[in-house]
């Protein structure tokens, strides 16, 4: 079970990011720290499974939870799933998976248990307080970029900031890419000013717009988009937001993100 959860693809890419551990001292050195990929594999089994930090069963994943918790806290804070994501889509480039022509940006509700950061009351769900996550993929159903607001939040408000959050992605020769030719989004993004901004940054918007019949065409383009907010809510500890720290829900959600990433990367050959 530990192999299915860390696999060696993983790990050999998460493990040059992880921060560097203090010095020990030499006359009193304290207890040795625990093993960074068991830590993680704790990680992994909470974002699977859902279940809370203290139901970790140690003897199968090797550490407790709460190292589990203190070590997404540590590489959180140190910026590892942001780096994590600039690597593995340079990867799906590199072996030709990644098709940045297109893109498709959408949102997604989430119930949120506990007050924090990023909450706010949802409108599809009576107004209780929820979370939002907003996500640009490729036309591979590829995560590219991801972002969390409050419930009450529009999904036009993340259409730039999720453009802008693209990495530069390498993996083959010539310059990075780090911008698609064309939008395609819903009636949700529907609004002339964006449609000005996009097309600034040499961007064709595809956006359907409200008050108009459905049959546009370009539900055969965002389809896998409903796709990929699939796969993310395969992740169970991602369908309800339990955590009250809204970066930490964030590292959650990047590293699901980068778990897709590296499937599609396995899965392809």
């Amino acid at each position: 079970m530990s192999d299915d959860l860390v696999p060696d693809g993983l790990w050999d890419r998460v493990a040059p990011l992880l921060p560097p551990r203090p010095p020990r001292r030499r006359r009193y050195p304290g207890r040795l720290p625990a093993d960074d990929r068991a830590a993680l594999r704790g990680i992994v089994y909470v974002l699977r499974k859902g279940v809370s930090w203290a139901d970790v069963p140690t003897e199968r994943i090797g550490r407790s939870g709460v190292t589990a918790w203190r070590r997404l806290r540590d590489w959180t804070e140190a910026g590892v799933w942001p780096r994590l994501n600039e690597v593995l889509p340079a990867d799906l480039r590199e072996a030709g998976l990644l098709e940045m022509d297109d893109a498709t940006v959408d949102g997604s509700h989430v119930r949120a248990l506990k007050e924090g950061c990023d909450t706010g009351p949802s409108p599809v769900d009576r107004a209780r307080p929820g979370s939002k996550h907003h996500l640009i993929t490729d036309r591979n159903r590829t995560p590219l970029a991801v972002s969390q607001t409050g419930g009450n939040r529009q999904d036009v408000t993340q259409l730039m900031p999720l453009l802008d959050a693209i990495p530069h992605i390498r993996g083959t020769r010539g310059r990075p890419r780090h911008r698609p030719r064309r939008l395609f989004a819903d009636r949700g993004c529907d609004c002339d000013k964006y449609r000005r901004l996009l097309r600034a940054r040499g961007i064709t918007p595809k956006i359907a717009r409200r008050g108009t019949a459905h049959g546009s065409g370009l539900g055969k383009t965002r389809w896998v988009m409903e796709r990929t907010f699939a796969w993310l809510h395969r992740f169970k500890r991602l369908r309800t937001r339990y955590e009250i720290r809204a970066d930490l829900h964030l590292g959650l959600l990047q590293l699901a993100c980068s778990i897709i990433c590296l499937h599609r990367l396995r899965t392809s050959f």
